[in-house]
């Protein structure tokens, strides 16, 4: 897929030869006009006026004029045995002031578009081919149940990670589980003061956040507790073989739990690397600071001063001689570089991180310059809070994930059961649509607002949600079976889906069992049940690729439908850029509203004898492939059937 859109690539060709600019920046330059009644493309002349030696508005009369006194090309002839070629691109201009407007004319840009949707390449890029990312995020923390404060993190990077994969990076993900660090020596003293073995291995996770919790409030009132807890994180790094096998039963019961809540909301790493893994790389990359001349001693501990970056000096070591987050996180770095190879280095962490990872990118590049070739990326988000107040392990004031994804699954089962009761398989259904519901309900607003958590607002099918984009891929998935079923033989992609597009990315039903037919509906749909098309169209037998009624496909909503598809790749381009989920999450959304539109502007089964209602079924399965594949990016399934 070129780097615009396929419209906007066609445009520049077109226009390159008659303004002497190259057809790259004449791509970049192409705008959408603010009005659709303007055009699909406009031109700012303003730019080409010192080189034109003309006015703007003089410019974009004579290029109007040139590009509709073009004669249209012929179609180019099909090579034996493929497929007919898609015709040329025509344009209509009119000048506007100092723009130039253009609109797509004749039916060789719609089979253009329609033919990009139904390729196998579906939002495959090749931007990173060759090169590798290292995604760091989730990185939940050892003995502490998952909160929806862990659900920001793990659904932005595994998001992230998708994105890069179709875009043709080599994506290694990691979960940097927290199974280090003074709270383990503070847990280990509750544990040791307060804790029984037979509570811990009842109920681990729950009894060790009972632990964690009593551990602060009294530290609150007998600050030596703290010092204790040191004193116990000293002897887990020296090796004590009490704390070592206490630590070692927190991270066991952890893990187990943490993968029950993986595979429901179908995350899987590459590498599960805990903080621990680097312990015996720390000294190593220590050495090196010190080789390079750069640690120095402050107030008994080790620093690296970055007075000259305008930052405080990285900890690397406390004046106990135990390492911190700053010593951890350098040895992690230099292994990922150069251990797993990677060219990029993304770390899905929250915002309050900000400073921690300006240092320890500023003390890589201190070590050695070759760092400032290696893309560094922090990726902060906001906060999740709960009533307005942030949420806290050590206070108890959490909302469990279990629960809430528990909770959404419940009310997407109880819309089921009220919309399609005999749907088979309702309870499979349910848990797609209602982890989607959480899901996207992170995902759709940009990374970096804080997020005031609201069980009702987050688990709603109403509105602009996961749910709403699942039941329009449901609804074309419906009318393409139906279609199927009344044997109009235009259905491009079989009788119960369409494509999944890019490898490895899940799409389409996605493990969730075919049901009994039934239309997208509910109140996440937006748009009541088919009716009238429900009756047989039998139609001609056109095949998807005959040009037969593809200008019926230039009505409004039509033509909306097949812009907004052609803006994926764009979409998917702004994520990346961006490391922003919630670009494509938006594009979705409006790709649901447009599809919506055209489904109800007019007849599609049995719309006319033959062509027409094959151009629509087209169209039809073209948004329900690049809807099922950007929900697939996203991490949600895409149900054929709710």
């Amino acid at each position: 897929m070129p780097a615009a859109t396929l419209l906007k690539q066609a445009a520049a060709a077109l226009l390159a030869p008659l303004t002497g600019v190259g057809e790259a920046e004449l791509a970049a330059r192409l705008e959408c006009p603010p009005d659709e009644t303007l055009g699909d493309l406009s031109l700012p002349c303003f730019a080409l006026a010192k080189t034109l030696r003309r006015a703007p508005a003089a410019i974009a009369s004579e290029l109007a004029a040139q590009v509709n006194g073009q004669e249209e090309a012929p179609a180019a002839e099909a090579a034996g045995g493929e497929a007919d070629p898609a015709p040329p691109i025509r344009w209509r201009a009119e000048a506007a002031g100092g723009f130039l407007n253009l609109r797509a004319a004749g039916r060789g840009w719609i089979e253009a578009l329609l033919r990009q949707a139904e390729s196998p390449a579906l939002g495959r890029l090749e931007d990173g081919a060759g090169k590798r990312v290292v995604i760091d995020y989730s990185s939940p923390n050892i003995a502490k149940p998952m909160s929806v404060g862990h659900l920001r993190s793990t659904v932005i990077g595994r998001a992230l990670a998708n994105l890069h994969r179709t875009a043709g990076w080599d994506v290694q993900t990691v979960n940097h589980l927290g199974d280090w660090g003074t709270q383990f020596g503070k847990l280990i003293a509750a544990t040791k003061r307060w804790g029984s073995r037979e509570a811990i291995e009842a109920d681990p996770i729950g009894e060790s956040l009972r632990l964690y919790v009593r551990f602060h409030e009294e530290a609150e009132r007998d600050p030596a507790l703290v010092d204790e807890g040191r004193a116990w994180f000293l002897r887990l790094e020296q090796g004590d073989a009490e704390a070592r096998e206490l630590w070692a039963f927190f991270i066991r019961e952890s893990l187990k739990e943490f993968q029950r809540i993986y595979g429901r909301l179908g995350v899987e790493f590459d590498h599960l690397l805990g903080e621990s893994f680097y312990n015996d790389k720390m000294e190593a990359a220590a050495q090196r600071l010190r080789e390079a001349g750069l640690l120095e001693e402050s107030d008994g501990a080790l620093v690296v001063r970055l007075d000259e970056q305008g930052m405080p000096p990285c900890l690397v070591f406390k004046s106990d001689g135990s390492t911190i987050y700053g010593t951890r996180d350098l040895a992690t770095a230099l292994y990922r570089r150069e251990a797993m190879g990677g060219d990029k280095l993304l770390y899905v962490v929250g915002a309050e991180q900000t400073l921690h990872f300006r240092q320890v990118f500023a003390v890589l590049e201190k070590l050695d310059p070759t760092w400032e070739q290696v893309e560094k990326v922090h990726v902060p988000f906001g906060l999740m809070r709960m009533e307005g107040r942030k949420m806290s392990t050590r206070r108890g004031k959490v909302v469990f994930l279990d629960e809430v994804l528990d909770e959404a699954v419940r009310r997407a089962l109880a819309v089921i059961e009220a919309k399609t009761p005999d749907l088979p398989d309702k309870e499979a259904v349910a848990e797609a649509v209602g982890i989607g519901a959480i899901v996207f309900g992170d995902l759709r607003s940009r990374r970096m607002l804080e997020i005031d958590f609201s069980l009702e607002e987050m688990v709603s099918l109403d509105g602009e949600t996961g749910p709403y984009v699942q039941y329009t891929y449901a609804r074309a998935c419906s009318l393409l079976r139906r279609a199927a079923e009344a044997g109009t033989g235009a259905v491009p992609a079989g009788a119960d889906g369409v494509p999944a597009g890019a490898d490895g990315v899940p799409a389409g039903a996605d493990g969730v069992p075919a049901g009994a037919d039934a239309a997208a509906a509910g109140s996440g749909a937006g748009t009541a049940a088919p009716g009238a098309e429900a009756g047989a169209g039998t139609g001609s037998g056109a095949e998807p690729g005959d040009a037969s009624g593809l200008e019926a496909l230039g009505s409004p909503a039509a033509r909306a439908c097949l812009l907004k598809l052609d803006a994926y790749g764009e979409a998917i381009r702004g994520a990346l850029r961006e490391h922003e989920p919630s670009v494509l999450a938006r594009y979705l959304l409006e790709l649901a509203k447009a599809f919506n539109r055209f489904y109800n502007s007019g007849r599609i089964l049995g719309a006319d004898g033959g062509g027409e209602t094959a151009a629509k079924l087209r169209l039809t399965a073209a948004c329900a492939a690049v809807l099922s594949h950007g929900l697939g990016l996203l991490g949600l399934s895409a149900p054929s059937r709710i």
